[in-house]
C-alpha cells in the first residue's frame, strides 16, 4: 500500500530543504510527570512554539514556495478553522503574494483577528468548514485564485511531514508517536516520515469524540460527512472532503490506531500542559497529553506527543485552567 501513496520520503526531504530557514525547528523536551503515568519515557514535540503558533506553517510555506510565477500573481485562497489561514497568510505575505482566507462563524475571533493582522482578505461564510470551502471554490472559479487547501494537498502534506523527520532525527528510538488528527495533513505527513525511517514505529491519531470526520471516514472505509459541532479542540473540526485525494488513503494505510477524547479529557490536557509542563496549548494541541492522562495509550517504548498549536482564546484558556466549565457539553452544539 505504501508504494502507491501520493507522498514519498523524497517529497518530504525536498520540503525540508525548501522550508529551511523559513520555519522553526521546534524543541523536543522530556516530561517526567507523563512518563510516570505511561511507564515509559515521554517526550513532547513543542510545535506550538512555531512562528505562527502551529504546525500549519510548514505545509503552507512549502506549498507557497512551490508555486509557479504565474500562480503567485493570481494569489492564493484557502478555507480554514484558523491555524492554516494564519500560516498561509504569513507564508504568502513573506513572499509578496495576496492571500484570501475563508472561515466559518465557528472559528474563534482571536484566530480571525490575527489573520486580518497579517494582511489577508478574510471572508466569514456559513457555520461549517464545508460552507467556507464553497466560497473558496467560487473564488477559484470566478477570480482565478490558486487554492492551497488546509490538508488535502501534496505540498501541504509533505511540509507537515518535515515535523516527523525532526522527531526521528532527534529520537530514533521512539516507539510511539501521538499526533492530532483532523483532516489528516499532519497525521499523514508525520506517519509517512516516521514509517519511512522506521516502519515499526506506531503512529496514533488523536481527536475529539464529537465531529471526528477522519475517524468516521476510516470506519466507513470511504470519506463521509459528519456534523460539525463546537469543541474545545476547535482546530480538529471540519470534514475531510468527499473527494479527498491525499490524506484519507495515507491515514488509512499508515495510522496504527485512532483514539477519541471527551471534552473533559481535552480540558484536563490543557490544565496539565499549563500546570505541569508550563506551556499554553490550545485544545487541539494537547490531545496527546490528554490521551496519556486518560491512560488510553500503551507503548512498549518511548513516546513522543506532538503539541501542535497554541492559538487559543486566552479568556477560554483561563476558564479551563480555573475549572469554570469551559469545555462544551457532550450533548450540546
Amino acid at each position: 500500500m505504501r508504494g502507491v501513496l501520493p507522498i514519498s520520503m523524497e517529497d518530504i526531504r525536498a520540503a525540508a530543504h525548501r522550508i529551511a530557514g523559513r520555519v522553526v525547528e521546534t524543541p523536543i523536551v522530556s516530561s517526567a510527570s507523563l512518563g510516570e503515568i505511561a511507564g515509559v519515557p515521554v517526550w513532547l514535540k513543542l510545535e506550538h512554539h512555531q512562528t505562527t503558533g502551529s504546525f500549519k506553517l510548514r505545509g503552507a510555506t512549502n506549498a507557497v514556495a512551490s508555486l509557479s510565477p504565474a500562480e503567485r500573481v493570481r494569489g492564493v485562497v484557502a478555507a480554514s478553522t484558523g491555524n492554516h489561514g494564519r500560516a498561509l497568510a504569513h507564508a504568502a505575505k513573506a513572499q509578496g503574494i495576496v492571500a484570501t482566507i475563508c472561515m466559518s462563524r465557528l472559528v474563534p475571533e482571536n484566530k480571525v483577528s490575527e489573520i486580518r493582522r497579517l494582511g489577508a482578505d478574510v471572508r466569514i461564510v456559513g457555520r461549517s468548514q464545508d460552507e467556507a470551502q464553497e466560497e473558496v471554490d467560487r473564488l477559484v472559479r470566478e477570480q482565478g485564485l490558486v487554492m492551497v487547501p488546509p490538508f488535502d494537498h501534496p505540498a501541504v502534506v509533505a511540509g507537515q511531514g518535515t515535523l516527523g523527520l525532526e522527531i526521528v532525527d532527534a529520537l530514533p528510538q521512539t516507539a510511539t508517536v501521538l499526533v492530532p488528527l483532523s483532516g489528516g495533513g499532519l497525521a499523514a505527513g508525520v506517519a509517512a516520515a516516521i514509517k519511512g525511517v522506521n516502519p515499526k514505529t506506531r503512529v496514533i491519531g488523536l481527536t475529539m469524540e464529537r465531529g471526528a470526520a477522519m475517524k468516521a471516514s476510516l470506519d466507513a472505509g470511504r470519506p463521509v460527512q459528519v456534523e460539525e459541532v463546537r469543541s474545545l479542540a476547535d482546530s480538529l473540526g471540519g470534514g475531510i472532503g468527499l473527494d479527498n485525494r491525499v490524506t484519507f488513503s495515507m491515514c488509512q494505510a499508515l495510522l496504527d490506531d485512532v483514539v477519541l477524547l471527551t471534552e473533559a479529557e481535552i480540558a484536563a490536557g490543557v490544565r496539565h500542559a499549563y500546570a505541569c509542563e508550563r506551556e499554553i496549548v490550545e485544545g487541539a494541541g494537547v490531545v496527546g497529553i490528554a490521551a496519556l492522562l486518560a491512560e488510553k495509550i500503551s507503548s512498549g517504548g518511548p513516546i513522543v506527543a506532538i503539541l501542535s498549536g497554541r492559538n487559543v482564546d486566552m479568556e477560554q484558556h483561563r476558564r479551563v485552567i480555573n475549572g469554570e466549565g469551559a469545555a462544551f457539553e457532550e450533548d450540546g452544539p
